[in-house]
């Protein structure tokens, strides 16, 4: 692929990110995604035959940079609370710093067959690094913990979607929240919580 040529696809999905993300899929048409783009709408079905391929390369570049990426991450952690930190922070930002784009998953084309596909591959790729980290880790029952974990961390996602003044130390705090609770349970939460309250004897003393 020339530079002419990966300058233009790159700047296609570029504005069909844009779009898609704060339109929805429905709502955006090809020739704004060109206006957008800065080419001629001919050109953009030189590259994508339908609106349908476009929104899932558009997906495709998404999902596989955050796999990439979380990847990369967890090369430079060595300990478990590490790791599980790493992946909740990653996957809150994720979201969050796509909050202004939250109809790429809520307006998407529906029953697509090749973005369903896709979909199924990306959560199962992501299901099977996140089960990695637990297997490595010495952990029974790997799968379940990893469908666990992720499952957490996609309930906490909510938040960032919903509320619209949540930030991004909102987020971070989450991702540590998740960690430790997962390293250390519901129980062992509650009873670093108690050794920072006050008896009321005291609090009457005082």
């Amino acid at each position: 692929m020339g530079s002419t040529v990966s300058h233009k696809h790159t700047a296609i999905l570029d504005a069909a990110y844009e779009l898609f993300g704060s339109g929805g899929f429905y709502e955006t048409k090809m020739s704004e995604v060109a206006e957008k783009a800065g080419i001629a709408k001919g050109t953009v079905y030189l590259y994508f035959k339908s609106k349908e391929e476009l929104f899932l390369a558009v997906t495709r570049r998404d999902c596989e940079g955050f796999l990439e990426q979380l990847e990369q991450k967890l090369k430079h952690c060595s300990s478990l609370q590490a790791k599980l930190t790493v992946i909740a922070s990653h996957h809150l930002l994720y979201y969050y710093e796509r909050k202004q784009h939250t109809k790429l998953f809520f307006r998407a084309p529906n029953n697509h067959p090749e973005l369903m596909a896709f979909m199924a591959q990306f959560m199962e790729e992501y299901m099977q690094a996140v089960m990695k980290v637990m297997q490595d880790s010495g952990a029974r029952e790997p799968e379940l913990l990893a469908e666990s974990y992720i499952g957490t961390l996609d309930r906490l996602k909510m938040d960032i979607m919903l509320r619209p003044g949540f930030t991004e130390e909102d987020a971070r705090k989450r991702a540590d929240f998740a960690a430790g609770l997962f390293i250390h349970g519901a129980l062992g939460s509650l009873k670093e919580a108690q050794v920072h309250t006050i008896p009321e004897e005291e609090e009457d003393k005082a």
